[in-house]
Order: C-alpha cells, then structure tokens, then sequence
C-alpha cells in the first residue's frame, strides 16, 4: 500500500503548527473529484491519473477533498 504524507500551514482553533495529507493511492481509483474540487489546487494527477500533492502549503483543511472522496482514500488531520 502506498500512503503519502505530506504536512501543511497550521490549525488556527487548536494552534497546532503542523497537519498532514494522506493519499491511499492503493484505494484512489483517479477519478478526479479531489483535484477538481480542491480550491485551492493543492492536488494533481499522476500518469495513471491518480492524486497527488502538488502544493500541501496551500491546503486550508476545508476537507472538501476528503468528505467528497468516494474511495475514502485522502485523510487531512493530524
């Protein structure tokens, strides 16, 4: 199973300096949802046209990518 982590910005509420990106790409079936939707383009596509990280520092912990995944494959916390 191949997980990346990547770490991003800090959590204003918590104070928490650091915050991680994980991608399943064993699970990602590169559908798309995630890169399309993310707002701030955090993500791309790979050869196989599955996620990865293009820019974790951009990541603004919306979840918007991690509620809409239907592979369940991308988890942002700590």
């Amino acid at each position: 199973m191949k997980i990346l982590n990547e770490t991003f910005g800090g959590d204003i509420l918590t104070g928490e300096k650091t915050k991680k990106i994980e991608i399943n790409n064993k699970w990602c079936k590169g559908c798309g949802i995630c890169y399309n939707l993310c707002p701030k383009g955090v993500y791309d596509k790979d050869e196989f046209g599955k996620v990865v990280i293009k820019n974790s520092e951009a990541c603004t912990g919306c979840r918007i990518c991690e509620d809409h995944c239907p592979d369940y494959c991308i988890k942002i916390g700590g």
